[in-house]
């Protein structure tokens, strides 16, 4: 039997330059959903994801992982966060970034090998990272989320420089991860197709 966990946003507000980009925004997210934070450039979508991520905190309000808040409870331990950088290290090969993520995580449901294969990488061990093209190494991060053990993925705007091959790939990764129990929140300007998964929405404007 899988555990269900749950995120949980309450009277959340955050104020940038003297400027409220959100205020008394609340949500509840539990295992196998997505949430997806819409909202033009500026609206406070990547605020938003490093509040939850526990960058920063929020000028009111509170998260809750589980019931307790993040602060007092194993969430940084069960989550994933990839940027709009990559985090990946240029100067080493494929397979050297995604050993140094497992050296800091616990194990996932697929080895190295298989990751790679899930995301066309196959057969790109050795390769630097720095002869990838911008798809390829987007797609090697997210490889990281697959060989480590996360049951939420926290994403911002994670089909940059994707084609439309590469957004179906990942969107088969989300719906997979969703069924085995997991949740992801993502900010995205792509309007995702995942008929599968309950989607629940955010418009910050």
């Amino acid at each position: 039997m899988q555990t269900t966990h749950s995120l949980e946003g309450e009277g959340l507000s955050c104020i940038r330059d003297d400027r409220v980009l959100f205020e008394e925004l609340s949500f509840e997210l539990v295992s196998g959903q997505i949430l997806l934070l819409e909202g033009k450039n500026g609206s406070g979508k990547t605020s938003l994801l490093r509040i939850l991520c526990g960058f920063r905190e929020p000028d009111s309000g509170a998260i809750y992982w589980c019931g307790d808040e993040i602060k007092e409870s194993r969430f940084h331990a069960q989550m994933a966060y990839v940027g709009h950088l990559d985090g990946i290290k240029k100067e080493l090969t494929v397979f050297e970034n995604l050993k140094i993520s497992l050296a800091l995580s616990s194990v996932g449901r697929y080895p190295i090998d298989e990751a790679l294969a899930k995301v066309h990488l196959g057969g790109y061990d050795d390769t630097p990272v720095q002869a990838l093209s911008a798809g390829q190494k987007r797609r090697l991060s997210l490889a990281r989320l697959l060989i480590t053990e996360n049951v939420l993925w926290i994403l911002d705007e994670p089909f940059t420089s994707l084609d439309k091959q590469g957004i179906a790939l990942i969107e088969s990764l989300m719906t997979e991860h969703c069924a085995n129990g997991g949740m992801i929140v993502l900010t995205s300007h792509h309007d995702i197709d995942l008929p599968e998964v309950d989607v629940q929405r955010i418009h910050l404007s």
